[in-house]
Formats: structure tokens, sequence, C-alpha cells
């Protein structure tokens, strides 16, 4: 399992794209993919490079690129580029810095620059699975105990990385409304369940996980080798109407609570961009049992977490309308993670699942162990019960019509350029 930090990684690295040095999110060690339009054009892969986008179709038509990576860069979508092997992947990460620091490439890449402001963002990839894990471990514990206070973990929790099946379908990018969902809930004092909008819609902070090389149906993934199937990282959404899952939850889990909609912001940020921000995965708690063989792997243990804070932010329609900036309802590291993202994808494997480039996954709400680093509502208001007051006298439990939640996420390391991911934002729209 090797993450090696190498030029493209140099805090002395500078481009010829003005817009780069001290970009927030997309400086030259960067180089996120993802899939855009300029205007009036058609959606092609481009590269993130301070508040520009390179047009990689353009680039490969030109020559520039690997001859390795020129055919994957043909299509409307990331999923060849996913798939390629790591090493491809590095050598053409290395030769798009090179490009876009070197001025003597300046006068051939830079008619193929496009202002991030005027072109529009897609989804990075075409989805055909979506998995959900619940790897936050406080926030399965803060869940857990609101409705269990004595037992708030189930007994497979600390042996067994949990997830469910997501929708596909309904992965939308960053930027894209959410409809309030419908469906049945109960109430404790109804005597039956009653149709309409949720009224509880939430949040999830989550990081999603973009599937590289994949495998073959009946094989499993060996945790020594489950970072050469990780291609990047992008921030996650998974909305949840907490009514609706209440009440159809058991036996089999969450279904139409969750299935409606999932935000994902529109970068792909690559596992060779985050190669200086690894850390060692936080050790467990004593008494906690050790990991099951196959979900065993030292190196793993000793990089297999993610030094990125994540940062919650709330937009209200009034807010909005009186000029007032978004609300932060939340701050905390990615690392509050109880499985490893090796271990996920090692896991979702070990039955023979067969993984394909381009499917994602969830880590699931990530939540730090104090309030002010919860990653749903549902934590932060105690289950309704304890109101969040905004600056500007609002209150929220949930997310009313017109909110509008915002995701951020950027990677720290002393003595390294700082990356971030973009933004994944939705506004609720009323229940059509």
């Amino acid at each position: 399992m090797s993450f090696p930090v190498d030029e493209t990684h140099a805090p002395t690295l500078r481009s010829w794209v003005a817009s780069a040095d001290a970009h927030p999110e997309f400086p030259i060690q960067n180089l996120p993919f993802g899939i855009f339009s300029p205007a009036g054009g058609d959606p092609r892969a481009g590269v993130a490079i301070g508040s520009q986008i390179l047009d990689l179709r353009a680039a490969a038509g030109a020559g520039l690129l690997p001859d390795v990576a020129v055919a994957a860069l043909g299509v409307a979508t990331l999923n060849g580029l996913l798939g390629l092997p790591a090493g491809d992947r590095l050598a053409l990460r290395r030769r798009l810095s090179a490009l876009l620091c070197d001025d003597a490439h300046r006068g051939a890449v830079e008619p193929l620059l496009h202002d991030s402001g005027s072109c529009t963002l897609h989804l990075p990839a075409a989805i055909g699975d979506y998995t959900d894990f619940y790897v936050g471990i406080h926030h399965a514990t803060n869940v857990g105990r609101l409705f269990r206070p004595d037992n708030p973990l189930l007994p497979n929790y600390k042996y067994v990385p949990i997830g469910y099946h997501g929708r596909a379908s309904s992965v939308r990018p960053s930027g894209v409304p959410v409809v309030r969902p419908k469906g049945q809930s109960k109430s404790p004092q109804a005597d039956a369940p009653s149709f309409g909008p949720s009224r509880r819609l939430d949040y999830e902070l989550e990081l999603g996980i973009w599937i590289g090389p994949g495998n073959g149906l009946g094989q499993s993934i060996d945790i020594h080798d489950a970072s050469q199937h990780i291609a990047g990282f992008c921030l996650l959404n998974d909305w949840s109407a907490r009514d609706l899952q209440a009440w159809e939850y058991q036996p089999l889990g969450p279904f139409l609570a969750k299935n409606f909609q999932t935000t994902v912001s529109a970068w792909v940020v690559t596992s060779e961009a985050l190669a200086p921000f690894r850390l060692a995965q936080p050790a467990r708690p004593e008494g906690d049992p050790r990991p099951l063989d196959y979900l065993w792997d030292e190196g793993d243990q000793g990089h297999g977490a993610l030094a990125v804070e994540l940062e919650v932010f709330l937009l209200t329609q009034k807010m909005r309308a009186a000029g007032l900036p978004p609300y932060r309802l939340s701050r905390g590291p990615a690392s509050n993670m109880y499985w490893t993202v090796a271990q996920i994808v090692t896991h979702h494997a070990s039955n023979g699942c067969n993984l394909n480039p381009g499917d994602l996954l969830g880590t699931g709400t990530i939540s730090a162990p104090r309030k002010d680093g919860y990653g749903s509502l549902l934590e932060i208001s105690a289950g309704g019960a304890e109101p969040r007051e905004l600056p500007n006298g609002e209150t929220r439990t949930f997310i009313e019509d017109g909110d509008e939640i915002i995701l951020s996420g950027r990677a720290h390391a002393e003595g390294r350029v700082s990356i971030g991911f973009g933004e994944c934002r939705a506004r609720i729209l009323a229940a059509s």
C-alpha cells in the first residue's frame, strides 16, 4: 500500500496560471478531474487549475498527454480515466503538472483553458452502483443513543463495516436543487401512518469514494491492494428524511428515506493528490476487538486516514434575502471514522461482489465527539428536542424549504499546500 509524494506535491511549485497560486481549493498541487461543458459546448473531461478548467479532450487531441490516457478522455464521463491503473493516472498527473508549470508549454496549453465561472459542471462518472456505509462512529453512537440510550451501538458495529446499497440514478452534482420527498411516516401517538412531505429532512456530511480499477465477479480485493482500487474522493451529502426512515427502515433498512437524492461535489480529488495528507488511523479504544484478519493491514493502520477538515454551512431563505453569509453548523476532521477507506473497499468485495470504475461509495455521516462537529441536524438538535438558534434569530431542528446546505472540505498538512474539494451544495424546494 503505497502513497508516493513526489515533485507534483512540492510546496514551492508554481503555475503560470496566475489564479492557481494561493488558490484555496485548486492550486497546482491538486489537479482534480471533472466533467464540464464550456459555454455553448458539450460535456468533456477537464482538470481544475485555479479559477480555470483545462480541456483534457482538447489537450489529448493536440498530442499533449500520455498515450495511455488519450482513449479514456474521448468520452463525456471519467469512468475510463478512473479505471486506469494507478501508475498510468500518476503519469498523467505528472504530465499535467509539467504542462501547467513550465512556461515552454504555455503557448500550446493556454488556449485550451476555460474560465470556470462560465462553465457547467456535471457528474464526474456514469455511476453503475452506489453504496453508503456507516463508519462514522460518533454519528453511530449519537444516533444510537437517541433510540437505545443504554446500548447505542449494535453488537456487529465493531466487527463489520456496516453499509447499504443506495440509489445510483438519483445522485446529482453540486448545485442541483433537492425536491422535498414525500412518503409514509407514523408518529408515536398515531394509530396508523400517513402520507405526505417529510417534516424531518436532514443532511449527512460524508466523503465519497470513487472506485478505480475494479474486480471480477467472484473475486475479492485483498486489504494490501485496496488502495489500488481507489481513484479519488469527493464530498457527499446523503440527504435523509428522518421521519420516513423511522417508519420504514425495519426490517430491511433505508429505502425511500434515502433514495430521493444524493449530492456530490463535482471534482474528483485523486488519491495521488492526497498522498501528503495521509494520517495514521486513530487507535481503537481499549477493549475493542481487533478487526478480523482480512480487514487488517499494518500499513493501512499507519496511513489509512486523511487529514481533511470538513465543514457544513446553512443558508436560509431569510439570510439570503438579507445578504447574510452562510452560517457554519459544524466543523470536524474526516479522521473520525472507525473503519478506513481500504477496509470499506475490502469488505465490499470480500464476498465476491464486483466493483467497477466509477462506482461510488459513501463513508456514512462523519461526526466529531463534540456538538460543534456533529455531521447531521438529527444530532445537533438531539432528534428535534434542541433547536439550533441562528445569528438572525431563526431556529432549526431540521431543514426547511428554501434552505441551502453547503459542505466544504480542505486537506491540510504541515509544510504542504492545502487543497480543497470544491463545493457540495443544494437548496431544498417544496414538495411537488
